[in-house]
């Protein structure tokens, strides 16, 4: 990082992107945006100069330090107050407890009774007092007022001997709770002396607030390790997209190329197959020929072949003989014809009167 000419700039132009980032790590950022939008990146340059990790500049982290030290004070006084009260609902609720499994002395019982007494008087008091922060013309709750609630304090007798023994009692139970809260933070101390644990009780503040940074610092760097490892994720997964897409591409280049000779060998195969198909089922058919003719079907067939053959002759002959006669019956004219026509009808009357004879004779017999 230099100063030139009154203005701060980064270092070199490659590494400018990375140190914006790293000046901004809560942004959801990465350096394609960078690079995609210049301008916004110069305004990132000249903002890293001006605010903290935070987004705070100078004057205004200043303001807030200051404002949180002016309020320091009063948050200690509340913080005491609100210990105070909680402490005393805790030892009320102790000695009912107590109470419960077994007996008590009749003063510790009128102590516990008038501690609880005086807390809630002191509450509702609380809660019906006209404050800044309340509407003055707001009317009373049950038309009640402090004053009413105040007179069901306990008798002061009985508040002065409250008052002369709730301090030790009070800082019993803190230190219960100090030494219960300390053997907790550090079990390992539960062995030690009690003037050892007073020492390190009281170091305990400083340490607690050095834990509680500690524990600050981790959150914060965990927060930043988070976003930086999302930003390194993006990166990582564009870089993988884009080899993943040159990979397809190189994928589909080369099987382009090979898809040519693939496609040849595979055409080979494929008539090598059928040849293979062909030549089995003609070696099938080889087979079945030989199981169906065998050497006594085929000299039965060339019986038969013969036989069939002369009487294909004997036809044929017949044919030439009929044929021949049909053509001298031609030569002869209508006339013939008609004479031919005629004699058939008498064939066929003949015929019928048979026919009828026989089954007239067959009906006679029965």
């Amino acid at each position: 990082m230099s100063e030139e000419s009154g203005v701060l700039t980064f270092g070199s132009e490659d590494n400018l992107h990375k140190q914006v980032l790293a000046s901004f790590l809560l942004c959801d950022m990465t350096e394609e945006d960078l690079r995609q939008n210049p301008k916004f990146c110069e305004l990132l340059t000249s903002l890293a100069h001006r605010v903290d990790k935070t987004g705070l500049n100078a004057p205004l982290k200043t303001e807030l330090e200051r404002a949180k030290q002016k309020l320091l004070p009063q948050r200690r006084l509340w913080l005491q107050s609100e210990s105070i009260h909680r402490a005393l609902q805790e030892m009320i609720q102790d000695h009912k407890i107590r109470k419960h499994r077994a007996g008590v002395p009749p003063d510790e019982n009128m102590f516990y009774e008038t501690v609880e007494k005086c807390l809630l008087v002191a509450q509702c008091a609380r809660q019906l007092d006209p404050s800044d922060t309340t509407q003055m013309d707001r009317p009373p709750i049950l038309g009640l007022n402090p004053q009413d609630v105040m007179a069901l304090m306990p008798s002061e007798k009985n508040i002065q001997k409250m008052k002369e023994r709730v301090y030790g009692v009070l800082e019993e139970h803190l230190k219960k709770k100090c030494f219960n809260f300390l053997l907790y933070y550090q079990p390992e101390w539960d062995n030690h002396s009690d003037s050892l644990n007073h020492c390190k009780l009281s170091n305990l503040s400083a340490q607690l607030d050095k834990d509680k940074n500690k524990v600050e610092d981790l959150k914060q760097s965990n927060r930043e390790k988070t976003v930086l490892l999302q930003r390194q994720t993006r990166l990582y997964l564009s870089e993988m997209t884009k080899c993943i897409q040159l990979l397809q591409s190189f994928i589909l280049e080369t099987r382009l190329k090979t898809q040519t000779d693939l496609d040849r060998k595979k055409l080979g195969y494929f008539e090598g197959k059928s040849e293979l198909v062909l030549e089995t089922i003609m070696s099938q058919l080889v087979a079945i020929k030989l199981e169906t003719y065998t050497v006594d079907s085929i000299s039965t067939h060339k019986e038969i072949r013969k036989k069939l053959e002369s009487e294909l002759r004997a036809c044929r002959a017949e044919k030439q003989s009929l044929e021949s006669k049909l053509s001298s019956f031609e030569i002869l004219g209508k006339e013939f014809e008609a004479l031919a026509q005629q004699y058939g009808k008498l064939r066929e009357q003949i015929e019928i009167q048979k026919w009828a004879l026989k089954e007239f004779t067959k009906y006679n017999d029965k």
